[in-house]
């Protein structure tokens, strides 16, 4: 495994910045998870003030494994925090990665930022990564992530059935969606007309 695929970046677009998590970041994540007590939707997994520890604890775990490289987002113009995503089960060997962990406080999730979000990793994948295929899953009972996931150009390969166990004793079906190499142009051109429809 090559640990260094996955290297320590900030990445920017006009309303939001990506910038790689850290222990200090732990309140204003609270903070942001706040905004429409995210915790509470049962078939996803976002901190709370007893679990934020664990949760930044895992994620640098696994970015120093090479697996994972956690981000907040950071809003440009309050300069606040406003949620988190990462990229996640890296496999340098074949050059195959996963957005995932991703959650915005309840104000930006109709917004501009998903989208902006998703093209600045997606850029960095195919383009300073040279990744062959980038994965999104999410909980068969999601369906916003589902929609959300589908929006951005990304097909569905398939869902794993029984896949994980949740926290309360039920099995999570995980839809499992990528974006492959050969489609990222159509799909790069498809999400910046899509982020000229809010400006």
């Amino acid at each position: 495994m090559n640990n260094t695929w996955l290297k320590k970046v900030t990445i920017e677009s006009e309303t939001v910045s990506l910038v790689p998590l850290q222990k200090e970041h732990a309140a204003s994540l609270v903070e942001a998870a706040s905004d429409g007590e995210l915790w509470n939707l049962w078939f996803t997994t976002v901190p709370d003030e007893a679990t934020i520890d664990s949760y930044i604890g895992f994620a640098l775990s696994e970015q120093q494994r090479g697996r994972s490289l956690p981000f907040v987002v950071v809003h440009n113009e309050s300069q606040k925090i406003i949620g988190s995503t990462r990229f996640c089960n890296a496999d340098a060997s074949n050059k195959r990665v996963e957005i995932g962990y991703t959650w915005y406080s309840s104000r930006f999730q109709r917004s501009s930022v998903n989208t902006e979000c998703k093209l600045l990793l997606l850029t960095h994948a195919f383009e300073e990564l040279s990744a062959i295929a980038v994965e999104f899953r999410t909980h068969w009972f999601n369906q916003t992530s589902r929609t959300a996931i589908a929006r951005l150009g990304a097909k569905q390969d398939g869902i794993l059935r029984n896949h994980q166990l949740m926290p309360d004793g039920s099995y999570r079906d995980t839809v499992v969606f990528s974006i492959i190499n050969s489609e990222w142009l159509a799909v790069k051109s498809y999400l910046m007309n899509k982020l000229r429809k809010y400006n």
